[in-house]
C-alpha cells in the first residue's frame, strides 16, 4: 500500500507531500492555492555521466557508448501511433524534456485538463519503442545537434574548463556524446539502458501548482506498473585530486573573449549536506555577487559586464568545483582578481554581519520562487536525487555562521587546483 508523508516547514508555513507508491516510484505533490497552472515532471536519475554502471542483479559492471541518456530522451516521445508532443497539444498542454549530467526529465504544463496531461506523461515515458530504422534516423538528427554545440562558444568554454579540471570523470564529456559514440548506439543499447534506469525505483514524479495528493495518487494507481527491486550503482574511474592543466585557450567566432575559472574540490565521492551546500552558496554570494567588493572593482575597471558575470557551486556524483565565468576584454586580469580575492578571504575571513546578510538574501530569493510550479517541481526533484530535502536546505540558511563559511573557505580555496578556460575572438586573418 502506498504511504503518504506530509513534509512541513513551520518557518515557511508551507507543506508538500512525499508519497512512496506501491510501484516503487517516489511521488511529490506540492499544491499551491490560487495558482491555476499545473506543472508535472517525471524524471529518472540517469544522465550523461552514467556510462558505466552496475545493476544489483548482475555480477559485473557494464559500459555503454556516451550519449545514450540524451538519445533515450529524444526517442521516448515517439511511438508506433505517433508522438507524445501531439497528444499534449491536443489537450492544450505544453511539453518538453531535457537531459543533464545526472538526470533526464519529461514535463508538461497546463491550466486545464491536468489529469489527462499527467496520464499522457506517465504513459509515454513507460512505453519505449525503438527500431533499427528509427535509431538510425535519430543518429543523424543528434549528430547535427552535436555539431551545433561544437560551434557554441558558451558550450565550448565550459567543457574546455571541465577537461582542464577532470582527468577521468565523465563530467568532462559532452552530454549528447560525440558523433562517433552515438554511431555505436543500437536499439538493444536503448532497451537495456531503459530497463535499467527507467525502473520506477530509480525515478521520481513531481507535480506542483493546481493539484491534490489524492488525485495524483489516483492517477498513479491507474497508470503505474510495479518495478522489479533492482538497484543501480554508478561506476566511475578513479579521479585524482589534481587538475589536468591550468589553462586552456581556444579561438572561436565571438565578439568578445569568454572565460570560465574553476577550482576543483577534492574528495567529491560523497555529496554534501543541505547546510554545506547552502554555506557554499553564501560564500559565493559574499565573494562574487553583484553587491560584493570584487564585482564592483571588476565592473569599475570595465573588466566585466553586469549581465554575464556569474559564480556557481557545480556539484554532483563524484565531482565538485567552484566556477566563475563571464565575458571580459581581459580574462586573465579577471582571473587574477578572483585569485587575489581568494587569498584575501583566506587571510581575513568573513564577518558575521556579511554572512547573515547574504544568507537572508539567498533565503528570500529562494522563497520568491515558490509561486512558480515549475521551480517547485524541479526543486523537490533536485533535492530527492541528490539525497537532500528542500525545506531542510532552506531552513539551513538561518543556521549558517561566519565560522561555517570560513571553514569552507579553508576547505575549498586551493589555487593549485584552479584552471581557466578562455575563448578568444578569431584573429583577423582567420575571419577573412
Amino acid at each position: 500500500m502506498s504511504t503518504i508523508q506530509v513534509v512541513e516547514s513551520a518557518l515557511m508555513g508551507d507543506r508538500y507531500y512525499r508519497i512512496l507508491h506501491d510501484s516503487g516510484l517516489t511521488v511529490f505533490v506540492y499544491p499551491k492555492d490560487g495558482i491555476r497552472t499545473t506543472f508535472g515532471l517525471f524524471g529518472t536519475k540517469y544522465g550523461s555521466i552514467d556510462k558505466s554502471f552496475k545493476r544489483s542483479d548482475e555480477p559485473e559492471a557494464r559500459t555503454t557508448p556516451a550519449g545514450i541518456a540524451h538519445f533515450l530522451e529524444h526517442k521516448l516521445f515517439e511511438s508506433e501511433d505517433g508522438d507524445a508532443f501531439s497528444r499534449f497539444a491536443k489537450i492544450g498542454a505544453s511539453s518538453n524534456a531535457f537531459t543533464s549530467f545526472e538526470t533526464t526529465r519529461y514535463l508538461f504544463a497546463c491550466t486545464e485538463r491536468a489529469d489527462e496531461a499527467l496520464e499522457i506523461l506517465l504513459d509515454f515515458v513507460q512505453s519505449p519503442y525503438f527500431t533499427a530504422q528509427t535509431v538510425q534516423k535519430e543518429q543523424g538528427i543528434i549528430g547535427q545537434e552535436i555539431k551545433m554545440y561544437d560551434d557554441d562558444p558558451q558550450w565550448r568554454v565550459l567543457f574546455n574548463l571541465l577537461r582542464g579540471l577532470y582527468h577521468t570523470h565523465p563530467i568532462r564529456e559532452d552530454i549528447a556524446g560525440t558523433v562517433e559514440s552515438i554511431a555505436e548506439i543500437t536499439a538493444d543499447h536503448l532497451y537495456d539502458c531503459y530497463h535499467t534506469f527507467y525502473n520506477l525505483r530509480n525515478m521520481a514524479l513531481s507535480v506542483a501548482g493546481s493539484c491534490t495528493p489524492e488525485r495524483v495518487l489516483e492517477i498513479c494507481d491507474k497508470m503505474l506498473r510495479p518495478s522489479a527491486a533492482v538497484e543501480v550503482s554508478r561506476a566511475f574511474p578513479p579521479e585524482p585530486d589534481s587538475i589536468v592543466e591550468p589553462r586552456v585557450v581556444e579561438r572561436l567566432a565571438v565578439a568578445a573573449p569568454l572565460f570560465e575559472f574553476g577550482i576543483k574540490i577534492p574528495n567529491a565521492a560523497k555529496q554534501c549536506s543541505e547546510k554545506e551546500y547552502a554555506t557554499t552558496e553564501v560564500l559565493l554570494d559574499i565573494m562574487a555577487s553583484d553587491s560584493s567588493p570584487l564585482f564592483r572593482r571588476l565592473l569599475d575597471d570595465s573588466l566585466i559586464n553586469e549581465a554575464s558575470f556569474s559564480s556557481e557551486f557545480f556539484e554532483g556524483s563524484g565531482y565538485a568545483s567552484l566556477i566563475f565565468g563571464g565575458e571580459s576584454r581581459d580574462p586573465d586580469a579577471v582571473c587574477e582578481a578572483i585569485r587575489t580575492e581568494m587569498r584575501r578571504l583566506k587571510a581575513e575571513g568573513v564577518c558575521e554581519d556579511d554572512v547573515k546578510r547574504s544568507a537572508k538574501a539567498l533565503y528570500g530569493a529562494n522563497i520568491s520562487g515558490f509561486n512558480s510550479p515549475e521551480r517547485l517541481a524541479n526543486a523537490v526533484m533536485d533535492m530527492e536525487f541528490s539525497g537532500r530535502e528542500l525545506f531542510r536546505y532552506l531552513e539551513s540558511f538561518r543556521e549558517i555562521t561566519a565560522e561555517d563559511v570560513n571553514n569552507r573557505i579553508r576547505e575549498l580555496f586551493d589555487e593549485e587546483r584552479a584552471s581557466v578556460s578562455i575563448v578568444l575572438p578569431l584573429e583577423k586573418e582567420e575571419k577573412e
